[in-house]
């Protein structure tokens, strides 16, 4: 953990049929690399009406337009994936981004259709820690033999192994303290959610920080990170409407609830809440602007950043 935050940027997957603009995502994710921004995060939701690209295949595109800047995404539903091509696919943009990828895994909580990925949302738990366990083993054993309640190996292997060793940085999503403490156990950090308020995302804090006591983990191996939904937009209560608006089309109606997590406003007033996301232990801030994203991140970079 680290005194002074590191930032991400979101990367713009909102994308209509057809409107696809190659030209100008890459011209995003180069200013975000001359910006100075420690990364780029992808999300992920493969159903739903908001037109939405999936991460694999943009952090490729993002790979391939950038030098620098580490790519992730917070999170991949991994219980929803085959956990063998999930590991194939991370260890191979690993390797074509020589070692800059982060890779978030969540359970993604029980409210999906499950029924689409022939997933049983009972078993939601043991699926997840076991698939993550096999994608480990694959990227870093040389042959993997594993008898488990959904997958079964004899003598497999998978290379090239990831670039990094011995594997790309794991996040967890979580929000359960069973979770959080999952995340201490088997992770190499925590990602708040940004649905979550600053002050739960702070008691959230206070029991990973506990967990690493509790493991006798050295906290300083293990990073704690936020998501932040943020508008910065001298009209403040423009800056209110429009986030509004988008955290509805992105969530439907439980998107009506998230308004008051979003920080919005003055660039003043922005870095004000940004400071206490980073007081409440985030030493990576994840900043997540829903319109405007190139002249969200040329504010955000100019005009809150150096407040902080």
């Amino acid at each position: 953990m680290n005194d002074t935050p590191q930032f991400g940027i979101s990367i713009p997957q909102f994308v209509a049929d057809g409107a696809f603009d190659a030209a100008g995502l890459r011209t995003y994710l180069n200013r975000a690399e001359v910006l100075g921004f420690d990364s780029a995060w992808a999300m992920e939701q493969v159903l739903g009406t908001t037109p939405f690209l999936s991460p694999i295949e943009v952090m490729s595109f993002a790979a391939a337009c950038t030098e620098q800047i580490r790519l992730g995404c917070a999170v991949f539903v991994t219980p929803l994936h085959s956990p063998v091509h999930l590991a194939k696919s991370l260890s191979t943009l690993d390797q074509l981004s020589r070692g800059r990828i982060e890779v978030g895994v969540g359970t993604g909580g029980r409210n999906r259709m499950f029924s689409a990925f022939a997933v049983d949302p009972s078993s939601l738990v043991t699926r997840f820690n076991e698939g993550l366990r096999l994608m480990k083993a694959l990227w870093t054993e040389p042959q993997v033999t594993a008898d488990g309640r959904f997958w079964h190996l004899r003598g497999a292997t998978m290379e090239p192994k990831p670039f990094q060793k011995p594997h790309p940085p794991i996040w967890f999503g979580a929000n359960h303290p069973d979770a959080l403490a999952r995340a201490v156990r088997h992770g190499d950090g925590f990602f708040g959610a940004g649905s979550t308020t600053t002050a739960r995302f702070a008691e959230q804090v206070v029991l990973v920080r506990e967990a690493l006591h509790a493991a006798g983990r050295d906290p300083m191996s293990f990073r704690i990170a936020k998501r932040v939904y943020i508008a910065v937009d001298d009209d403040a209560e423009r800056a209110r409407r429009r986030i509004a608006a988008s955290l509805v089309d992105l969530y439907g109606d439980f998107g009506r609830s998230l308004e008051p997590v979003a920080i919005t406003g003055s660039p003043d007033s922005c870095a004000q809440g940004v400071q206490e996301v980073a007081k409440a232990g985030a030493d990576l801030i994840l900043f997540t602007p829903f319109f405007d994203e190139d002249e969200q991140m040329e504010r955000l970079a100019a005009e809150v950043v150096p407040e902080l």
